[in-house]
């Protein structure tokens, strides 16, 4: 079941729900919009190697703004630091930014109960895009859970800006 907007907004007073800073403006009927951090991370190689651990360089953005280029994967961040040890997460990007042809997030919408931190963006243009930090880029949902909960311990937790694949240590079980 979804958490409304009144719902969120009820459950981030309770501490139930982290949003921080948290906007009252945000509040959707049924989501909370997240806004974009002042940087972005790109990877520095051309050819990504799932066995390495890949080197990455930081992009501030700009007041006037940082076009994004095509065919390119920029990793951006929530301006906020979220999470719920009670509420499943789920991210997707508005539909005002989609209709810009951006992809926010292309396959990690799931966020795991427990994950406390700035959820990363996998930011993709289809076209030449003008991004501004601070901007509206997606919007975060709220999930009541069935069952017994095992919180997120992993190696994305406490995540503090836009973080990088770290797919390269599931090589090494």
């Amino acid at each position: 079941m979804i958490l409304t907007g009144n719902e969120i907004k009820k459950q981030v007073r309770k501490n139930k729900i982290t949003i921080s800073p948290f906007n009252e403006k945000n509040v959707n009927p049924n989501s909370y919009n997240v806004e974009l951090g002042d940087y972005l991370k790109v990877y520095d190689d051309e050819i990504l190697d799932s066995k390495k651990e890949l080197k990455t360089k930081i992009i501030k953005i700009p007041d006037e703004g940082l076009v994004l280029k095509p065919n390119k994967i920029y990793l951006g961040f929530t301006k906020e630091i979220l999470g719920s040890d009670y509420f499943v997460p789920t991210l997707t990007g508005r539909s005002s930014t989609g209709r810009l042809g951006l992809f926010v997030q292309i396959t990690a919408e799931l966020v795991d109960i427990g994950f406390k931190g700035n959820l990363t963006f996998q930011l993709h243009a289809v076209q030449p895009l003008r991004i501004y930090k601070g901007m509206k880029i997606g919007q975060i949902m709220f999930w009541k859970t069935l069952g017994k909960i095992k919180l997120y311990n992993g190696k994305y937790q406490n995540s503090i800006g836009p973080q990088e694949s770290k797919v390269y240590v599931d090589f090494k079980d």
